[in-house]
């Protein structure tokens, strides 16, 4: 640890430790593990973490970081109080980081070997009933544009199981309405092709032939959803328009973009798809991603067993 001249405390570097390697880093990320960009700006911000802690802490080489130094920068992140998974998360990028380092030579050892991995809580994903879900969908149309393109995003994010992300980032030339499916830029850049049903091109045909040339106003846009200003609409702006609508439809838990995604999965699986397909609709790499919307099936059937089997309940 470098220490001030006059003895008081770990002295602060001028900038933050492991800097000149750090650009490196990010390009490896991008390029060579094919992460998407939101995951590079997840790990990011985990890594700026490290890097503050490291400041803090008087380290300015990563050949001083060692196994209790990284072991103090997990019960620093625990006191924080962030939850597993976020914590899970953070070890994951500093895990990555060095690994990369080996690979470049920079350490002889990867100091996070020893480093045991943080169990993450897993949780049931939140899902809408197909009750909830159709007084969504089915909301009267009202004689505006938006109402008539939000209509459309709202059924198509279910038809499709997507992300808002790839909703959002949806063009043009990837619907194909004659056939009906739609082609999606996934995660890490995968593509996906996910059929979507007659309703969603009966709606996502409407908007294009009749609303979204009133919000472009002669204006031309790669991007199917648009604002008046002729930009693609923004995540935070589909969040807060699926809140609108779901306090319009009357429903009790307000829904989220990943709400409609795990509906669309769960009630899949509850009408007979196998697992496999339901893996290629959602575009999840590991089918074990997956496997957790059975887990919401298994809840449902105890329900079911606990309401209606005769013997469920204790005798007094």
């Amino acid at each position: 640890m470098i220490r001030d001249p006059e003895g008081s405390g770990p002295r602060v570097p001028d900038r933050l430790p492991l800097e000149p390697f750090i650009e490196r880093y990010w390009d490896h990320l991008r390029i060579a593990c094919g992460l998407s960009r939101n995951t590079v700006l997840a790990y990011r911000r985990d890594i700026g973490t490290f890097q503050r802690y490291l400041r803090d802490q008087g380290v300015q080489d990563v050949s001083e970081v060692s196994p209790p130094l990284l072991s103090g920068f997990l019960e620093h992140l625990y006191r924080s109080g962030l939850a597993s998974s976020s914590r899970a998360r953070s070890l994951a990028a500093v895990r990555s980081l060095f690994r990369f380092f080996k690979q470049e030579g920079k350490i002889t050892a990867n100091p996070t070997a020893s480093l045991r991995c943080i169990s993450r809580a897993r949780r049931l994903p939140k899902t809408l009933s197909l009750e909830d879900v159709t007084c969504l969908l089915d909301l009267p149309l009202r004689p505006r544009p938006e109402d008539q393109r939000d209509r459309a995003m709202v059924e198509v994010l279910y038809a499709a199981g997507l992300r808002v992300s790839e909703l959002v980032s949806l063009r043009i030339e990837e619907c194909n309405l004659d056939v009906g499916y739609v082609g999606i830029t996934g995660k890490g850049d995968k593509q996906r092709i996910v059929p979507i049903g007659r309703p969603a091109v009966e709606q996502l045909q409407e908007y294009v032939r009749v609303a979204r040339p009133i919000l472009l106003k002669q204006r031309s846009s790669r991007f199917v959803f648009v604002t008046r200003r002729g930009t693609s609409l923004t995540r935070q702006g589909f969040w807060k328009l699926l809140r609108a609508r779901g306090q319009r439809a009357g429903i009790a838990r307000m829904p989220s973009p990943h709400m409609l995604r795990h509906s669309f999965a769960t009630h899949l699986l509850q009408r007979g798809a196998d697992l496999r397909s339901v893996q290629a609709m959602l575009g999840h790499a590991d089918i074990a991603t997956t496997q957790i919307y059975t887990h919401v099936d298994v809840s449902q059937l105890k329900k079911i067993h606990t309401a209606c089997y005769p013997r469920s309940r204790s005798r007094r």
